[in-house]
């Protein structure tokens, strides 16, 4: 094709108020948004770099002139990823998201079809989403819960990975009886820390525990998983598609994110990879605007599981059209990702 043109810019993106994990707090995001306009039709994407995954705001900006030639046809995604990969065979995969996201946002609106059915997946329900409880004070935590729950969110996530987490999970059990709750403990725990707080996640009911250990202790999830009654997802020690099989020895299950993936066809793939190999699929996401999340959720129907709260936490979504009623998230039903800039 000729006659496109590739743009973006970088905001700062705000929580509405600080979003703790076991690594870090923090309450700005800075995420750049891409636009390819050709022909008079646009396609969006959303960068949301995590340094855990190698990325920065200063790398994404590094590479991205050096990535932006990949997008020569946005109908050739086979050809921009065997790009992608040619010129940085090895990390930044928000960046190679957001080309992919541009790339699909731009054929479904050509064609006037949201992304979901331009790739042929099913209109089945999205499953509920999580809302997240991050670490803070233990009062505050309960009265994110508190609120959370109050607003008619059934399924809480909670960040763990503290001095303090038995009382946490007591705490928030407390505050939200009906709740379901899943634990994350973001590869905080030791492994004899984890074996002392399996009883604990299994008294509360827990639905499932998240990276509980570090990240390439495949082996101790392994055992881990052995005695333990409550669902074991793997999160920060998935990577690369090609992990899958490798965490299907020691996981129950497994988080997608497209941001730490590459792009929603990536995460297409290791889903349907995931389900060969008996795990269950939770579709979760980076703190982002509706934009990434909106191309989350339009594979989040084929998930067991969904984790798509990041837009809910933030202060300023610079993007608007999702559906939400609490943790209901409405399929997106307008053209390409369905969400528009404000």
């Amino acid at each position: 094709m000729s006659g496109e043109v590739l743009s973006w810019e970088t905001r700062e993106l705000h929580t509405a108020q600080p979003f703790g994990i076991a690594r870090w707090t923090h309450s700005v995001y800075p995420r750049t948004f891409l636009t390819l306009d050709s022909g008079g039709v646009r396609g969006q994407g959303e960068s949301a770099p995590n340094a855990f995954y190698g990325e920065t705001p200063a790398t994404v900006q590094a590479v991205l002139p050096l990535l932006a030639g990949a997008l020569e046809d946005p109908w050739d995604w086979d050809g921009l990823r065997a790009r992608l990969d040619a010129r940085m065979p090895q990390g930044h995969p928000s960046v190679k998201c957001a080309l992919e996201m541009a790339a699909l946002d731009w054929c479904a609106r050509r064609v006037g079809l949201p992304v979901w059915r331009l790739l042929g997946l099913s209109p089945g329900a999205l499953p509920e989403s999580s809302y997240t409880v991050s670490i803070a004070e233990l009062p505050e935590m309960r009265r994110q819960a508190r609120e959370a729950a109050a607003r008619g969110h059934r399924v809480l996530k909670v960040k763990l990975g503290t001095a303090q987490d038995e009382q946490i999970v007591a705490a928030l059990r407390e505050e939200a009886p009906e709740a379901a709750l899943r634990l994350d403990a973001n590869a905080a725990w030791s492994r004899p820390q984890a074996r002392r707080m399996l009883g604990v996640l299994e008294a509360a009911g827990a639905e499932f525990v998240e990276q509980p250990l570090a990240a390439g202790d495949l082996e101790g999830h392994a055992a881990l998983r052995g005695v333990s009654a409550v669902p074991i997802v793997a999160d920060e020690s998935l990577h690369h598609v090609s992990d899958i099989v490798a965490l299907a020895g020691a996981f129950d299950g497994v988080n997608l994110k497209l941001a730490k993936l590459g792009g929603p066809l990536r995460a297409l793939e290791a889903l349907r990879l995931a389900r060969a190999h008996g795990l269950g699929v939770m579709m979760g996401c980076m703190i982002e605007s509706s934009l990434g999340i909106a191309a989350a959720a339009h594979l989040a129907g084929l998930c067991d599981w969904a984790d798509l709260d990041g837009a809910l936490l933030l202060a300023d979504d610079p993007y608007g059209g999702l559906d939400w009623t609490a943790g209901h998230l409405a399929r997106p039903l307008g053209a390409g990702w369905g969400v528009e800039l404000r």
